[in-house]
């Protein structure tokens, strides 16, 4: 468990560092998708900072902290989805330099993280699967923001594709959402099963 622990430790340490950085363009910029991905990263601190304080918790305590950061997930899913409000009223385009050389930023750090907790991912049970998830996500929302910036540049200078990028953050994070959800659910019967009370319900 020491290795899994210095992994989440080390991984909240560097979300939280580019979120300050993300966060930063974001807001100078203008960009939806940004400012989704950077609450992003603040949600990847929560997350893995919870772990490294419950690794040592009983099974039926992991899972209850294995569903609460399932609710954690669909936090940035809120964000965005007010930020594609406002940009709704106004798409304009965001200075897409910027977004192209933070969203790179984003894939190295996220594609960091995602490769030291695929190491550990099936240890902790649902806090390190929400963590990998997260994660895992990310790399894949900053591609999409990579792709997005060449959009904006080639062939529609608006707006638009980061308000599209902003709703398809929303699916990702709220499938992570369900997925954290399950395996803590499985955890959650283990540990009943474990006390007994299973066989009980099934003899009733």
């Amino acid at each position: 468990m020491k290795a899994l622990r210095t992994t989440v430790g080390v991984v909240a340490l560097f979300n939280l560092a580019y979120f300050f950085v993300e966060v930063g363009v974001a807001v100078a910029i203008g960009s939806v998708s940004l400012m989704a991905d950077s609450v992003d990263f603040l949600e990847d601190v929560a997350v893995n900072a919870l772990i490294f304080i419950a690794l040592g918790w009983p099974l039926a305590r992991r899972a209850t902290a294995g569903k609460a950061m399932a609710v954690v997930i669909v936090a940035p899913a809120i964000a965005a989805i007010w930020q594609a409000v406002v940009k709704f009223q106004s798409p304009d385009a965001p200075e897409v330099a910027s977004l192209l050389v933070t969203g790179c930023g984003a894939v190295l750090v996220n594609a960091l993280c995602a490769w030291l907790l695929s190491k550990q991912r099936n240890r902790g049970g649902s806090m390190t699967k929400a963590a990998w998830l997260a994660a895992r996500n990310d790399v894949i929302v900053n591609l999409a923001i990579l792709v997005m910036a060449g959009i904006t540049w080639g062939m529609v200078p608006n707006g638009w594709p980061d308000l599209i990028l902003g709703v398809l953050i929303l699916a990702l994070n709220f499938t992570a959402a369900k997925e954290v959800w399950e395996v803590a659910e499985e955890e959650r019967l283990a540990a009943k099963a474990a006390a007994g009370e299973a066989g009980c319900s099934c003899s009733g």
